[in-house]
């Protein structure tokens, strides 16, 4: 029998605190989905064990990300967000796929060599296997749809040739999923240096604007983002800096790269970085005043992690039931 709607994916690292770039570039076009599909969203907290955790401060950041989940629009009852640890296949379906992953495909992992050398003092196994955990996320829930950055196409292309693998040996168990190409969010770069993406572990606090920062310091941050020399508004290469704030200004209000232009013709730098600040604070505010709520909301939160935890075990376990099946594994008395 066909699905009612297809099945799409995704989840964020329960690490740090939100970016713009990760509203503007992931949430905040994942918040109509649920009208096409049917929409897993996890907290990933298994995925961010690859570095160490502050146990306390861990809890509270998987806590507060499920809340600016729900604050940033995302509705509880139409989509499934979960957290990745309390959903037990995640780990089990990930050792199995293990077994059907070569090491030369996992060395071949660009994000593992960049990682790898951020923290060389603890290249784990969790970081090196990284990409099969992510295969079992997406294929326990026969996702056919996964919104992927371009630093998770690898990912993606591993977890397809995974699940090409098990099902050219034992049948079609898995749905091999297909990148998301819907509406594309922006890739918002850093305020500071704008050749790089946006961070949430970045360690110059100007180079990134959270979503939980308040009026004045977003203001602050777009003020002194690093531009050129010209004041003119304009979008091209040869402007980075401007470029970016244009790419933040235009995700929020809707405006084009010439509408942009066009608006701020002849009124300089200056004049358009507070424009930027401005319209960021004002998107952010109603978001952080539900976010807050939320917090204060204890047992509703809870209620909406208990059913959806609930919801998102039940999917991944009749996957899990048929794989174990089919590979052999004695089910249990």
């Amino acid at each position: 029998m066909e699905k009612e709607k297809k099945i799409l994916y995704s989840g964020m690292q329960a690490t740090g605190t939100l970016t713009i770039g990760n509203y503007l570039g992931a949430l905040k076009n994942w918040v109509d989905l649920c009208e096409e599909y049917e929409c897993f969203y996890g907290v990933m907290d298994l995925h961010s064990l690859t570095v160490r955790q502050e146990p306390a401060q861990f809890r509270k950041t998987a806590k507060n990300l499920y809340a600016l989940y729900v604050a940033a629009g995302l509705d509880p009852q139409k989509n499934c967000i979960y957290y990745q640890s309390h959903v037990p296949a995640h780990a089990q379906l990930c050792w199995i796929l293990n077994c059907f992953t070569y090491m030369g495909e996992l060395n071949r992992m660009t994000q593992f060599k960049d990682k790898a050398a951020r923290h060389e003092d603890n290249v784990n196994a969790g970081l090196y296997t990284y990409p099969v955990l992510m295969a079992a996320d997406i294929l326990l829930y026969q996702a056919d749809m996964v919104p992927v950055g371009a630093d998770q196409k690898q990912h993606l292309e591993i977890c397809r040739d995974i699940a090409q693998r098990f099902n050219n040996l034992y049948g079609e168990v898995f749905t091999i999923p297909e990148p998301y190409l819907g509406k594309a969010g922006a890739k918002i770069m850093s305020l500071q240096d704008p050749q790089k993406k946006m961070s949430k572990s970045d360690e110059n606090v100007n180079a990134t604007i959270y979503l939980l920062d308040d009026r004045d310091t977003i203001i602050r941050k777009c003020k002194r983002a690093v531009t050129d020399s010209d004041t003119v508004v304009r979008y091209g290469e040869d402007k980075p800096g401007i470029s970016n704030l244009m790419d933040i200004y235009g995700s929020i209000t809707g405006k084009t790269a010439k509408e942009i232009e066009a608006e701020f013709d002849g009124r300089g730098y200056g004049e358009f970085k507070m424009a930027v600040g401005e319209t960021v604070a004002d998107e952010l505010t109603p978001l952080q005043k539900r976010y807050e709520d939320l917090l204060k909301d204890k047992e509703y939160l809870a209620q909406c992690i208990r059913e959806n935890d609930a919801k998102a075990a039940h999917a991944a376990q009749k996957t899990l039931r048929k794989v174990q099946k089919k590979i052999g594994l004695t089910e249990s008395l």
